[in-house]
């Protein structure tokens, strides 16, 4: 993974290196953040959230993603990709959204903004 970082967020990807269905694992340590950051590419749409599910600690970026959905690898629960927010037991709290854009070729995060999808443009 190539990453730089900007005041305008921090370059995770080219545009494309994501494929449709996958996930990128952005370390704590590349994000500043408490907690690995997972960018999921559904359906030409790009989002991120926390890493970790709130309910068993799994990796979310191993999970399964489908229909605007993350199901953790190990208890299966689902969260919204959008929103973070489970839809379905037996996680009961949201993990965070952060934004993500696409722009000028590459997929950027901004970790801490308030999470919303970007379509991908190519």
């Amino acid at each position: 993974m190539s990453t730089s970082i900007t005041g305008t967020g921090i370059r995770v990807a080219a545009e494309g290196d994501i494929e449709d269905g996958e996930a990128l694992k952005v370390p704590a340590e590349t994000t500043g953040h408490d907690d690995a950051i997972a960018v999921f590419h559904d359906g030409g749409t790009y989002y991120a959230l926390d890493d970790t599910c709130s309910h068993g600690q799994a990796s979310l970026s191993d999970g399964w993603i489908e229909g605007g959905e993350v199901e953790c690898p190990l208890h299966s629960a689902r969260f919204c990709l959008k929103s973070g927010e489970p839809q379905c037991m037996p996680a009961t709290a949201a993990v965070r959204a952060h934004r993500v854009e696409v722009h000028d070729g590459a997929i950027w995060l901004h970790p801490g903004a308030p999470g919303s999808g970007e379509e991908a443009t190519g």
